[in-house]
């Protein structure tokens, strides 16, 4: 059984874009949030603050996306073997994933703007998520193109924060 349980996960690996994971997540946050409100604060500061912390989001995801785009590399994420450079600048000497990083963060400002309880684990699924279907096969694939180069800035970097 445990080889079928291997090969059904590695069937998913690199198969939902990230946006669309997302959108589900934030779409069933915000069906708990209305089946089972039990909000943590109060509703002006949820608005301001969901907003913030998703705009904050909004620009780290962005940063990664333009220094992607300046070293002329993929952004596409279901096609990690196409990159053709490893950037190691800008936000990415903070974070090896950045767009996932912005990502988290604007389902944690969409959590706190529906300021319900329920809502919060959206982000940490996510992030467990985007880490075993998502990151790890990445990762596998950039230490295949570019080896000790990218094992020694997985070394200095952090996969998250």
């Amino acid at each position: 059984m445990s080889g079928l349980y291997r090969h059904l996960m590695r069937a998913l690996e690199l198969k939902i874009p990230p946006p669309a994971v997302v959108l589900l997540i934030a779409a069933a946050m915000w069906g708990l949030s209305l089946a089972t409100p039990l909000a943590f604060v109060p509703e002006r500061i949820c608005l301001f603050a969901g907003i913030a912390i998703a705009l904050a989001g909004a620009a780290t995801a962005i940063a990664g996306v333009i220094a992607f785009r300046r070293a002329k590399t993929t952004v596409n994420p279901l096609k990690p073997e196409t990159s053709s450079s490893l950037v190691t600048t800008g936000i990415y000497r903070f974070t090896r994933n950045p767009m996932y990083v912005g990502l988290a963060l604007a389902l944690l400002g969409w959590a706190v703007f529906l300021a319900s309880i329920w809502a919060l684990p959206g982000p940490l699924i996510f992030a467990l998520y985007m880490t075993r279907f998502q990151i790890v096969p990445e990762e596998r694939v950039l230490l295949g193109l570019f080896g000790t180069t990218y094992s020694e800035y997985q070394a200095e970097v952090r996969r998250w924060l």
